[in-house]
């Protein structure tokens, strides 16, 4: 949680908050999009809360570089996704509704590593795959968008 989010927290408590975020839709030469197991379990791409002044584009590169060891450079805006499917309760109990920029990211450079403080693992998927894993609401919508994307 970054300084400003800690600080918000301490004023509102758990209350449901709108945030800016950005999701990597990281993909491999053989079409394949990269997925974090994060510690709630579920598999999702590397993303995260934009900070005050930070531009998307920054924020994805660096949720990426800090939640993947990549380094990585967007493709393409595949959207800008909210609604309830982006709501997230967390086990502390904070309340957030995210309006997500997604973006189709080559690697450009890097070894897939997963920071082992939020993900613990990493995964090359195809689209087939998806079925199989537990993935949250708002990924439901977002990756197969990236996969209609995806230009191998």
């Amino acid at each position: 949680m970054s300084a400003h989010l800690r600080r918000l927290r301490e004023r509102i408590g758990h209350d449901l908050i709108t945030l800016p975020s950005a999701t990597a839709c990281i993909v491999d030469e053989s079409g394949r999009l990269l997925l974090a197991r994060h510690d709630e379990g579920v598999w999702v791409s590397p993303g995260g809360a934009i900070e005050p002044n930070e531009r998307p584009l920054d924020a994805v590169r660096r949720e990426a570089r800090e939640e993947t060891g990549l380094s990585i450079e967007p493709r393409e805006l595949l959207g800008v996704f909210g609604g309830p499917e982006f709501q997230i309760t967390y086990r502390n109990g904070d309340r957030v509704s995210y309006v997500c920029a997604a973006y189709l990211c080559d690697v450009i450079g890097g070894e897939p590593t997963p920071d082992r403080d939020e993900v613990h693992e990493l995964r090359w998927v195809h689209e087939r795959e998806l079925s199989g894993l537990e993935l949250p609401a708002w990924a439901r919508i977002v990756l197969p968008a990236a996969f209609r994307r995806v230009r191998p």
